[in-house]
């Protein structure tokens, strides 16, 4: 599978597959294709369908197989990045809910529930987030723009809440409250950080979704009776 992501601030990633590669998405996800891909609806069992119903994922996806060769564009659903990762065995990645575009079939999404409770209650990735293992590539939808980092063992970063979209599973997620009641009255930052622990990779992301819709029903008009 060769591909090209292309069109940012509403990008799009263009799949060249050769005869029986195979793509696998999220419902909606796909943009235009080639009229020899062939589209097949798959729920991968009780146990899949209930962990994505769960996680607040469609609880199907769809399956493009190149009959010869194919090729097939999903485009990102917000102004953003789509950033592509390598996966292989034993190199698992977390991500937020939203991120997952699509993949090469190798790719295995399962759920990923916060260890600690405050962590996702509080930390603002939310207590159900995802992890995806396997082998191939993986295309991630990424609010605004991706900064990364790679953070050694025992390092630290901390970060609003919602700006964390992708981590390795080898990091931690912890949550610590601001410190200073005038801090948290004043500082306009909320109650609580997200706290990411190396090693590992992670990748941030420069407008949440979450934020900007905020920002914007800030703006709107209250209506008056």
């Amino acid at each position: 599978m060769k591909y090209e992501i292309k069109g940012e601030p509403m990008p799009v990633v263009i799949c060249q597959l050769e005869g029986g590669e195979r793509m696998i998405s999220e419902s909606g996800a796909m943009s235009w294709m080639s009229p020899n891909m062939q589209m097949e609806t798959v729920g991968g069992g009780a146990g899949k369908v209930f962990g994505r119903m769960f996680s607040g994922e469609s609880l199907f996806q769809n399956r493009y197989t190149a009959q010869g060769q194919g090729m097939i564009a999903f485009a990102s659903s917000f102004p953003g990045s789509i950033r592509a990762f390598e996966l292989s065995a034993g190199h698992d990645i977390i991500i937020q809910k939203s991120a997952f575009l699509a993949s090469e079939e190798g790719i295995e999404l399962s759920v990923f529930l916060q260890k600690k409770m405050g962590a996702g209650l509080f930390g603002g990735e939310g207590f159900i987030m995802q992890r995806l293992s396997g082998s191939g590539t993986v295309f991630l939808e990424i609010d605004g723009s991706a900064v990364e980092y790679d953070l050694g063992a025992g390092q630290q970063m901390v970060v609003d809440t919602g700006y964390v979209a992708m981590m390795d599973a080898t990091c931690k997620m912890d949550v610590q409250t601001v410190k200073g009641m005038k801090n948290i009255l004043l500082g306009g930052e909320g109650l609580f950080n997200t706290i990411i622990t190396g090693p590992g990779h992670v990748v941030l992301q420069t407008m949440p979704l979450t934020g900007f819709v905020s920002t914007i029903a800030s703006m709107l008009p209250t209506s008056s009776k």
